[in-house]
């Protein structure tokens, strides 16, 4: 996966009073400072002096956010991580953040030492979203110098709030990922995360350790940092992750958390991917015993689990069983904007889930503007869309509505053609 540590332009986004809904993430809301102008909607808006209105008036909004994360109140410092999370979620703030960078790290800290539960899963996701801006370079590797002692001393602190551990688990992996510039510090943190998961492995006469469902949760979040974290392995850390954990890993397949056993099952995947990569011949010794326990899984039907956990568990199982037995996978097309990306690995389709995970309904915007996810996707620069373009991409509300309505009316008239036609079962 392409890391680079060169610092590009970035630009940041114009927006209103209601800065951070869903519409913002979409094509129509990028300004001219991301490349992506579009004359129609600032037309519309009255112009550059409301662009530039609408600008000031959303930096203002996150200056008083970024004020407010040292507010004497718990409600009112979430409520700031809360609003600075949706930003950056669906914004480029780059220029705007690489300014305050050092507050909002400051912020985050003192959130994460001194809040609760809450208070400290925001600033832990926050923490990612400031590294998901700045991208891969020294700044936020500065960022994240400050803030992996926390972590690191939340997630292995029992005593410490569960929520907060387990946002902490996700957003440690995340970060390192990004801003981590030394591979032998990235093999640390992964031993933090088997320090967790490797306590729900199923004991040798295959019962299961005792576990809450928070505490499963947890080790969940740890397995799936883990297993990001695989992808930037070098070949000798592979090679070494496989002998040690290859043969354990199917314990957690025998967990009574859903969760836990389709992150089980998509790392093995991914691990027999990479194992693969490096070696086309890779060969398990416990194959046939392992694909058995996956052919189980993608055709469970055990009355004492719920129907939509095993729905899921099977879809999920069905596609690790091809990929550990024939090496396949099933790939999904993202589109977004004018362009669209293949996920066609295990390797990619972790990356993703989990920056995904991190901006939710703004990925899609990411993909089209944020250079480093761009760079860690192998996209390219961002592609300049004109408005002409951008117009014809447009479809009018009245117009959607027109073409569901037409629609609507033809599956009507199909049916009642059907029913016509049936046979009244009455009549004989």
């Amino acid at each position: 996966m392409p890391r680079s540590n060169k610092k590009k332009n970035r630009g940041a986004q114009h927006g209103g009073m209601q800065p951070f809904s869903d519409e913002d993430a979409s094509v129509e809301t990028l300004s001219h400072c991301s490349s992506f102008s579009d004359t129609a909607s600032v037309a519309d808006e009255g112009g550059e002096a409301n662009e530039d209105a609408a600008q000031e008036d959303f930096q203002y909004k996150l200056k008083g956010f970024i004020d407010s994360t040292v507010d004497k109140s718990a409600k009112t410092r979430q409520g700031a991580l809360d609003g600075l999370k949706g930003a950056m979620a669906t914004r480029i703030l780059y220029e705007f953040i690489s300014e305050r960078r050092m507050t909002i790290t400051d912020s985050i800290e003192r959130c994460l030492k001194k809040g609760k539960g809450e208070e400290q899963r925001a600033a832990a996701s926050l923490a990612c979203l400031l590294c998901i801006q700045l991208g891969s370079g020294i700044e936020s590797e500065e960022v994240f110098k400050s803030l992996k002692p926390i972590f690191k001393n939340i997630l292995a602190d029992g005593s410490a709030n569960i929520q907060a551990r387990q946002a902490v688990a996700t957003s440690l992996g995340l970060c390192t990922l990004v801003a981590e510039d030394d591979i032998l510090d990235v093999h640390a943190t992964m031993e933090c995360f088997e320090n967790l998961f490797t306590r729900s492995y199923a004991r040798a006469d295959g019962t299961c350790p005792s576990i809450s469902p928070p505490t499963s949760q947890l080790h969940t979040n740890a397995l799936l940092s883990w297993a990001l974290l695989l992808t930037i392995c070098t070949s000798n850390q592979l090679s070494d992750i496989l002998r040690k954990h290859l043969p354990k890993l199917p314990r957690l397949l025998e967990s009574d958390d859903v969760n836990m056993r389709i992150a089980a099952g998509e790392t093995i995947a991914l691990l027999f991917e990479l194992a693969r990569d490096m070696n086309p011949e890779f060969d398990f010794d416990e194959l046939d015993e392992l694909c058995d326990k996956l052919s189980a899984l993608a055709t469970d039907c055990n009355k004492h689990r719920a129907k939509t956990d095993k729905r899921k568990q099977r879809s999920v199982f069905r596609d690790v069983l091809k990929a550990v037995e024939e090496g396949e996978f099933q790939s999904e097309t993202i589109r977004f904007g004018t362009e669209r990306m293949n996920i066609d690995s295990w390797v990619r389709k972790r990356t993703y889930d989990t920056f995904r995970e991190f901006v939710g309904s703004g990925m899609n915007f990411h993909l089209q503007a944020n250079e480093f996810i761009r760079d860690v996707f192998e996209l390219g620069p961002p592609i300049l869309v004109d408005s002409a373009t951008m117009k014809a991409m447009k479809i009018s509300r009245f117009e959607r509505h027109l073409h569901n309505s037409a629609a609507f009316k033809a599956r009507t008239k199909a049916r009642n053609k059907f029913r016509d036609k049936r046979v009244d079962v009455g009549e004989f």
